[in-house]
């Protein structure tokens, strides 16, 4: 389960401008209205915002244009809320789309929030395990200084079980779990992972200000049987454009620790803007490939006939030249369900280039082939003026329609079902960071031998007791993003 932290946690998103391609264009007046419409529109708080969603964005961005435009314009905004307006003018297999109000949007791009316990929670359920563990805290979270670290179990709130033990994970405990976490301040027992248990009231923190970097290291040959020589571990969380110099300071280290294999942890990473993951292929692709293309956006017909800009080869991003480029000869993704759209477009624009020295461990990603454009409301320039600016002073509401279809240099698409890993493996939420958890012990395990070890068995279905389940954020539709800036508000 997720705080909402990252919205990143946060897709595959895209930032351009409002264009002027349909200046020629003929513009239909809105038809008229009755007195009883009237009254329906002048009480609808959001009818503006409605009907300029469809009128502006949906009619001209969205990539099934074509296949929905007739069937939208029957639609009356006012019979709906603006949420289920929004999942109204979508296409019946668009599962990615989604938007957003001002407080959660601007929350997940500044890494700023308000009122948390600064973690992410999730189950062991393939394991056969439901109890409540954290599977990773920001620096600053009020549980930190209480010796809670990624792998430790929520047991009690206020003294009553939450734990998956002889009874077993009930509804009931899940419905008290849900009811009793939020409140603050509140008194936990935690079962940390040298198997202590301790118990403490904590108080959300006010303010937590957060880095999309969770971890990184270099893991030394002393530290892991067989290495011979450093490996470097990134834990990347999102790709956040107000935080490319935090991936310049990790790739800093790697560079001063002469790393040649690196471990990139994109597990929870649902994507983000497109300028951090420029910044991080610039780092992991080839010096050899300068200059050559890593991802082709694809839009839709209407815009590409209107407009050349919107043509494939005006929308070719190239990896760049005159870096400090690592120059890999091993590079590792750890991967899940989690790990979404930007994430997925770095390694689809990678394969041409790493070949075999690229693997993938872990679970099988999301699958989110496409991207969209950040569009905003109220939407006039100044007002994105403003919202370029960090100003969000009259930011209301924030969609985010898929908008074109991602390839890499080789035309292949990230597939709808998502990556297959090279070496399957169970996210192991039972350990902190570090040798002694399953995915990265694998990929240092493979790194030294060249065999990965024996992954941790699911649980089947014959075997497995059954227990209540909570519901993840990468489960929810419209998980994952990708951004892009608009050209002409690029600072």
């Amino acid at each position: 389960m997720k705080e909402r932290l990252t919205s990143r946690f946060w897709l595959f998103l895209v930032l351009l401008p409002l264009l002027s391609l349909l200046q020629g264009c003929p513009v239909k007046e809105d038809p008229p209205v009755t007195d009883e419409e009237a009254e329906k529109i002048a009480a609808d708080p959001d009818y503006k915002a409605k009907s300029f969603l469809r009128k502006e964005y949906m009619n001209v961005y969205y990539y099934w244009r074509d296949q929905v435009m007739s069937r939208n314009a029957a639609y009356k905004p006012y019979d709906y809320e603006i949420y289920d307006f929004f999942d109204a003018l979508l296409y019946s297999s668009d599962r990615w789309s989604w938007m957003s109000d001002k407080e959660y949007y601007v929350s997940s791009e500044t890494g700023v929030y308000t009122g948390t316990w600064g973690v992410s929670l999730a189950q062991a359920v393939d394991l056969g395990d439901y109890s409540i563990h954290i599977r990773y805290m920001y620096p600053g979270s009020p549980f930190e200084e209480f010796g809670v670290t990624r792998g430790a179990v929520i047991t009690r709130i206020n003294g009553t079980s939450v734990e998956d033990d002889e009874n077993g994970f009930t509804q009931e405990k899940l419905n008290y779990f849900n009811e009793n976490y939020g409140k603050s301040p509140q008194t936990f027992t935690f079962r940390l992972v040298d198997g202590r248990d301790t118990t403490f009231t904590a108080q959300k923190a006010m303010s937590l200000s957060t880095s999309p970097v969770l971890e990184t290291r270099v893991f030394q040959p002393d530290e892991f049987p067989g290495l011979t020589e450093p490996v470097g571990y990134f834990h990347y969380l999102s790709f956040l454009a107000n935080f490319l110099d935090d991936i310049d300071a990790a790739m800093k280290t790697f560079l001063d620790a002469g790393v040649k294999k690196l471990i990139v942890d994109l597990r929870y990473n649902g994507g983000g803007d497109s300028r951090a993951s420029q910044r991080l292929i610039d780092y992991l692709a080839p010096a050899s490939t300068e200059g050559l293309p890593y991802v082709v956006r694809h839009f839709n017909n209407y815009l590409r006939s209107q407009d050349k800009s919107f043509s494939d080869e005006n929308n070719t991003s190239y990896i760049s030249e005159g870096v400090s480029h690592l120059d890999l000869d091993g590079l590792y993704f750890i991967v899940g369900s989690g790990s979404a759209s930007a994430s997925e477009m770095v390694i689809n624009g990678l394969r041409p280039y790493m070949g075999d020295k690229m693997q993938l461990v872990g679970n099988t990603t999301y699958g989110k082939p496409n991207g969209m454009y950040v569009f905003i409301y109220p939407g006039s320039d100044s007002d994105y003026d403003r919202f370029y600016d960090d100003d969000f002073s009259t930011l209301q509401w924030v969609f985010l329609p898929i908008c074109f279809y991602n390839m890499n240099s080789e035309g292949d698409q990230i597939p709808d079902t998502g990556f297959v890993p090279d070496n399957k493996r169970i996210d192991d939420v039972f350990h902190d960071f570090g040798v002694e958890e399953d995915l990265i012990k694998a990929c240092l395990t493979h790194i030294a031998t060249g065999e990965y070890p024996l992954a941790m068995e699911p649980k089947t279905k014959a075997t497995v007791r059954s227990g209540a389940r909570m519901h993840l954020e990468e489960e929810e539709p419209g998980y994952g993003r990708y951004v892009l800036p608009r050209p002409d508000k690029v600072k």
